[in-house]
């Protein structure tokens, strides 16, 4: 039987809120909480928040397929790989949990740490570097046989990343369609959904499988969220995109240093309780920088197959002008293109 218990309903809605604001927010805030503020044991509240994830996406998801907004080539592609990469980062987390029992919890909480720690510079590099960089949106990706390798590939460490911490179904793959494939923004929003809710199925599955998901404490986490993902999406209008960001990056950062910090990193508690602050001032110094982005255009009609003259994509051959990786940055889409499309909910 489900005993209700208020903090942790309380945790949820606050999440919940989070996600339905920025669409970021689940396993990267959800699994510090549990282990830090709740005690949970690590390999536990990775479990749970996956099983969590894959319910509170799935009819996100499912909303962006009907609506039209999920490229299908983009998350076969991801998904051919991501799908064993989350297996495979499930299967590791509960065969060393096994081998090596609670010695194995400070590894496991130091690879959710580097995970925040990734997330969060993403998130800052997204919001304050590349606001002004959307010019090549795109509705679709032409793949060709190298193209859906690479794909494939950054699918399995998406997936191996999302399955050994749950961090990073939202930021991580959002990124990913931005700067490689430079998706328009909806097709940003919806495609990531769509894909997380698949692989997040994928290691919430096998967690519950091994044992390693508590029901009880994903159905007061569900009780919270999901009126906290509805309250979210009707502030997105109220709340500037910017700030909210920054501030979201900054508490993943102290939440990255407090998970070493609890892992035997023996960090200062003025530098756990500082770095925040100082990404927080950073962020408000350099909140007019970010221009906006111009109007979303489509241009996959005139952008070709990938590698052909003149339209070589991040992922082409390196006979483009500037290389694959100039392309790829000189090109990439931000989010920031549109209010709604950068803080559309991920959960019901």
């Amino acid at each position: 039987m489900l005993g209700l218990h208020p903090e942790i309903i309380l945790f949820g809605l606050g999440v919940g809120i989070l996600i339905g604001l920025t669409g970021i927010g689940g396993g990267s805030l959800m699994t510090p909480l549990l282990i830090i503020v709740l005690g949970v044991k690590p390999v536990v509240a990775v479990g749970t928040d996956l099983a969590y994830g894959a319910l509170t996406k799935t009819l996100g998801g499912y909303k962006h397929l009907r609506k039209g907004t999920v490229d299908l080539g983009v998350s076969k592609w991801l998904a051919y790989g991501g799908v064993p990469g989350t297996l495979l980062g499930v299967l590791l987390v509960d065969h060393f949990h096994k081998t090596y029992g609670k010695d194995f919890d400070h590894v496991l909480i130091g690879c959710v740490a580097g995970a925040l720690l990734i997330v969060a510079s993403v998130l800052l590099v997204r919001t304050l570097l590349l606001g002004h960089m959307a010019k090549h949106e795109r509705e679709t990706f032409q793949f060709t046989a190298r193209t859906g390798v690479a794909a494939i590939a950054l699918g399995f460490v998406l997936g191996l990343i999302l399955g050994l911490t749950s961090v990073g179904s939202g930021a991580l793959i959002g990124v990913a369609l931005i700067i490689i494939f430079r998706l328009t923004p909806q097709r940003v929003v919806g495609s990531s959904v769509f894909i997380a809710a698949l692989l997040l199925w994928v290691g919430g599955t096998a967690h519950a499988i091994s044992g390693n998901v508590d029901y009880s404490l994903m159905g007061n986490i569900l009780i919270g969220s999901i009126p906290g993902v509805w309250i979210g999406s009707q502030l997105v209008d109220r709340v500037p995109d910017q700030a909210l960001r920054v501030t979201l990056a900054a508490v993943l950062l102290g939440s990255a240093l407090a998970m070493v910090n609890t892992a035997g990193g023996n960090i200062p508690v003025w530098v756990i309780f500082g770095a925040p602050v100082l990404v927080g001032i950073l962020g408000y110094l350099l909140r007019g920088r970010a221009l906006p982005a111009p109007p979303a255009t489509n241009t996959a009609a005139s952008a070709g197959p990938v590698g052909s003259s003149g339209s070589a994509g991040p992922l082409s051959p390196a006979g483009s002008p500037a290389g694959p990786l100039g392309s790829a940055l000189g090109t990439t889409t931000a989010l920031a293109a549109g209010k709604a499309t950068l803080t559309a909910p991920e959960g019901p």
